[in-house]
Parts: C-alpha cells; structure tokens; sequence
C-alpha cells in the first residue's frame, strides 16, 4: 500500500520565533514585535508552498529583528526618510525629488523646535498664551512691505484661504487668461467654486485689459479681484494683460479686494542671475494687491508653506478663519520658515540658501568641475554643454547654460537604472544615446561620489 506524499513543511509558530526576537530586542512593545514577526512566518509560509527548503529559525529571527531595526534606520529602504540622491538633472527644483534642499539655519532651526518644548502660543513677557511664533509672520511684511503676514502649510492652502475672502456666494473676477491650473490637478475655478464663490470670468485667453475688470465689477456685486501669476507656462504672440496697479485702483473703487497668486514668490530679483524678471511680492503689494499668496519652497528656497502677506485687517480676518486653523503649519516648520526669511533680511540668501546656490553658479565654475569629474571617472566620461531648467512650475522656458559630464553607453535607461540604485543613488538625465549629468544641481561635495558612480558604467 503507497503512502501519501508528504505536505509541505510548515514554518515554525509566532510564538517560536517570536521569543529569541524579544530577546534581542529588549524594552519593545510586545505588539508591534508580534505583527512584525507574524509577518515574516507568514512569507516563510508562502516560500515553502513555491517548494523552496526551509530556512533556519535563526534566519527568521534575523530577519524579524532587521526589519524591525530599518523601520528607524535613517539608512534603510522604507526607513523614516526618502533615500538620499546626486541630483544630476539640472532641474533646480525637482518636484519628484522634494524640490529643493532647505538652508542649514533652517534645518538647525526645525531640529530645535522638534527637540524641545518652546514658546510656540505663549508670550514670554506675560506667561499667557500669545500669537503663534510670530517670526516668520514678522520677516514676511518686512521683505514685502506688506503690513502683516501669515503662514499656511502651502501655497494651494494659502489660495483657498485667500479666496475665501469673497464670502458664500460672493463673486471672484479672474482674467480668462489666468484661469490655469496651478498643479496636482489644481484648477483655479475649482478653487473659487471649492470656496463657495461665484466665477466671473473677463477678457480673453490671451487678452485681458483693465478696462475688462471695470465692466465686471460696475454693480458693486463681486467682492474679490483674483490674479494668477502664470508661473509655470508662458503666453507668447498677440497676448497682453492688464497691468495690476491699474486693475488694483478699479477693485478699488469699486469695493472690491485685490488677492495677487504670485506661485513661485521671488524675494530676490531672478534678473540679476540672467534670467527674465519674476515679479516680487513686495512689487505687487506696492501695486495695489491687499494679499499676495506665494510659496515658500520654490523660489524661497525654504520648506513647504503657504505664504501669505498683505494689509493687517485682511490678514487678521484669515486668521480668524476656521480654515486658518486646519491648515496652520507645526512648530518646526514654523522655525524653518523663520530661519530661512531671517537669510533674506540678513542679505545671506544668495549664497545661503540652496537654490539660490544652484542657480549662481557660472558655467566657467561648473565646466572647471566637469573636467575634474571626467577625469577622475574615466576615459568613457566627457565634457558636456548643457542647459539647467529652474523647475517647480518656476520660470517657465527660462533654461541656465550649464555644464556636466556625459557617458554614452549600450543602454542609457539600463545605465540610468544602475546609478539610481544602491546607498549613492545619482539621479542622471538621458540625452539622445547619451547619459548626462549636470553639475548645476550636484553640491560640490559629490563631485567625487559621483566620478564613483559613473567609473562603475565602464564597459555597460
């Protein structure tokens, strides 16, 4: 008589592997350390079922323990931070990668603020609660000449309040050339319709006058004027828009409040680092606007917040919104955004804050760099001419001569691939056949990681 083929072997039990893992990791919670552990039984479950051998009880230990461990290590796969990458693009602000890097102040400043208790709400003279951190609000209508500020946690947070304004039903004129979308699907009439308000749309796509808003806004019944800076495209040809102190006198008289969407928000003049002029909060104030809304980590170069800065008794009403408080920011964002502004008022944020960094360097400096990589990573790497894009929805078609380093190879997409793996992951761009790296966006402290890295595609 035959006998029945044998099943396939179980793991061992929870609680088998579960024990030697509790010894190796005193003081945890016993929760967490169970599901984990159930986890990594239930994969071994499955493994043997696919008919491999079974692995040792100390390899499951080993296993339940690393996972466990990585969920804080700062160097792990899925650990508490994205990997660290070598931007190599040359696009400043890269959306995909977290835009740019913040100051070191204002790093410091968040790390303090989260270590600690602070006078976040209290005001230290009185020993009763007080404004929330008031800094930040503070350097903001200094660097605008703005009567007060506020801060959001973004800049689409920073809209939605802003249009608010107009009140239930109340009606936001927008020029028909600036009904955009400003990004993650975004769209300017769904913020006003999201706000409760009524649309009203004057001139054309590509022509609207001043004289378009004063028809609007003649029955007295729209309560806000909205502008939309188009930060991230540009209109070209048989185009023309009303020039905002104009359109400010009109709302004006008319009643009517006047909230300027500048995007990106340049607190430095983009001219004099050859680019095109990108209007300033501080020249839209001056024009007329009662509220510029503007972002603090594109062009601010600082981390992600809403920007609001304006007339006082504007400011004070969102304040007092309840949206205000569901989108107020924490205590370390807070102190980064202080810490960064405090650069600009300190006249240190052309060499202090990073993107400003990047978008300095010359293209002598950034081709003296690429000889020194080439060299180093060898023969197969060359000198490259390139052009960097400022990015994040920020001077749209505007492009910095720049120079890197290029690398043809049998497969640029496999050879991309490689570089983005690994502990030194380089974030490259492919060219035609070839594979480039633009040192605009590489720290220099990279510069000998990254002749690493592109050694190691000798050959591919």
């Amino acid at each position: 008589m035959s006998q029945p083929a044998p099943g396939p072997a179980r793991p061992p039990s929870v609680e088998r592997v579960l024990a030697p893992v509790r010894a190796r990791l005193p003081g945890a919670d016993p929760a967490p350390l169970a599901a984990v552990v159930r986890a990594v039984v239930d994969e071994e479950r499955a493994r043997l079922r696919g008919g491999v051998a079974a692995r040792p009880l100390d390899a499951l230990v080993d296993a339940a323990v690393a996972r466990v461990r990585a969920f804080t290590d700062l160097d792990a796969e899925g650990g508490p931070v994205p990997p660290r990458v070598v931007n190599a693009t040359g696009v400043v602000l890269h959306t995909n990668l977290g835009r740019a890097p913040w100051p070191a102040v204002a790093i410091e400043a968040a790390a303090a603020a989260a270590a600690a208790y602070g006078y976040l709400e209290l005001d230290e003279a009185t020993g009763r609660r007080g404004a929330r951190f008031a800094v930040a609000a503070e350097h903001l209508a200094a660097l605008t000449g703005a009567e007060a500020g506020l801060v959001v946690t973004n800049a689409a947070a920073a809209l939605v309040l802003a249009v608010g304004l107009a009140g239930r039903r109340g009606a936001v004129v927008v020029s028909r050339g600036e009904l955009v979308e400003i990004g993650g699907g975004v769209r300017i009439p769904e913020v006003v319709a999201r706000a409760g308000a009524r649309l009203v749309e004057v001139g054309t796509t590509n022509r609207t006058r001043a004289a378009d808003f004063e028809a609007a806004l003649a029955d007295g019944r729209p309560r806000l004027v909205l502008r939309v800076h188009p930060s991230n495209f540009a209109l070209s040809g048989f185009a023309e828009a009303a020039d905002p102190a104009e359109v400010a006198v009109i709302a004006h008289r008319h009643g009517a409040l006047v909230v300027d969407d500048l995007g990106s928000g340049a607190l430095l003049d983009t001219a004099a680092f050859g680019l095109a002029h990108e209007p300033t909060p501080a020249e839209r104030i001056a024009a007329g606007a009662d509220v510029v809304v503007f972002s603090g980590d594109k062009l601010v170069g600082g981390p992600q917040a809403g920007l609001l800065a304006g007339r006082a008794d504007v400011i004070a009403r969102l304040r007092r919104d309840p949206l205000a408080r569901a989108v107020r920011p924490d205590k370390a964002v807070l102190a980064g955004v202080a810490a960064t502004l405090g650069l600009y008022r300190a006249g240190r944020a052309a060499s202090e804050v990073p993107v400003w960094r990047a978008i300095a360097r010359t293209p002598r400096e950034l081709r003296r760099r690429a000889v020194v990589v080439a060299a180093a990573a060898g023969e197969h790497v060359s000198v490259v001419e390139l052009e960097s894009a400022v990015g994040g929805g920020s001077l749209p078609v505007q492009v910095l001569p720049s120079a890197g380093v290029g690398v043809r190879v049998g497969s640029p997409d496999r050879a991309a691939a490689a570089l983005r793996r690994g502990p030194d992951r380089v974030l490259a761009r492919i060219e035609g056949d070839r594979l480039v790296c633009d040192l605009r966006t590489v720290e220099p402290a990279d510069d000998a990681l990254l002749a690493r890295r592109l050694a190691g595609l000798a050959g591919r």
